[in-house]
């Protein structure tokens, strides 16, 4: 399904990644999960923190709004339940700064634990002060209308990937990663893998060994045609 939908909804019962995998995916971080699944779901890189050091993962609601205009973010806060992350898509480009404190302190109140949003926000110091973690494409003071219909907990389409509500939403300071609600518990395995060999290859380099011997890459630079000279005036 893309951004441009024939008829607008709410929907109101929403089958959600379990809780106990989605709390256990969060420490592993967007660039773990990412890589485990296949290098599968990242947001990319234009959707970026508004803070620092926090690393969060929820269950996606998810709401469909026309540009410059909100009010479907104000529905879609009645939707939410604790755990969700709420993710927010335009059908078209939009900088506004489509959400902000207040819309945070209602969305804390039902003890959601942040924002995704391929638009604008802004009262970003009040976001950070109260601790409201936001992921946006840009920060702006531009306000928004709230007369448009949307849609609220239907699939979205953000940089390119399909988000799902209920599915899995990793968010960090690398970034946003979405884990289909299906795949939750494989996810889970794959990066608890991932991140033991992570811990391996750490002691290895910790211990002086080199990359190149570590990942084979030596061999790879000689296929390239990489040559090892002992001065630059050899290239002469």
């Amino acid at each position: 399904m893309t951004n441009t939908p024939d008829r607008h909804v709410v929907i109101r019962k929403v089958a959600r990644a379990p809780s106990e995998l989605v709390d256990r995916l969060a420490p592993f971080g967007s660039a773990t999960v990412y890589e485990a699944i296949g290098r599968r779901g990242y947001l990319g890189p234009d959707i970026t923190p508004i803070q620092r050091g926090v690393r969060i993962a929820g269950t996606a609601v998810t709401v469909l709004n026309h540009p410059g205009d909100n009010l479907m973010i104000h529905a879609a806060v009645e939707m939410c339940q604790a755990g969700d992350i709420l993710v927010v898509a335009t059908t078209a480009p939009a900088s506004h700064g489509m959400f902000g404190d207040l819309l945070a302190s209602s969305l804390k109140a039902r003890d959601v634990r942040g924002l995704v949003i391929d638009a604008g926000v802004r009262d970003t110091a009040d976001l950070r002060a109260m601790g409201f973690a936001v992921w946006s494409r840009w920060v702006s003071c531009q306000g928004t209308e709230k007369a448009t219909p949307g849609s609220v907990n239907v699939p979205i389409t953000i940089g390119g990937v399909t988000v799902n509500p209920g599915d899995v939403v990793i968010a960090d300071d690398d970034g946003v990663v979405v884990v289909a609600g299906s795949e939750a518990e494989w996810a889970l395995e794959r990066s608890a893998m991932r991140l033991e060999r992570e811990d391996a290859t750490r002691l290895q380099l910790e211990g002086g060994e080199l990359g190149v011997d570590i990942y084979g890459l030596r061999h790879k630079l000689e296929e390239l045609g990489v040559e090892y000279l002992d001065s630059i005036d050899d290239l002469e």
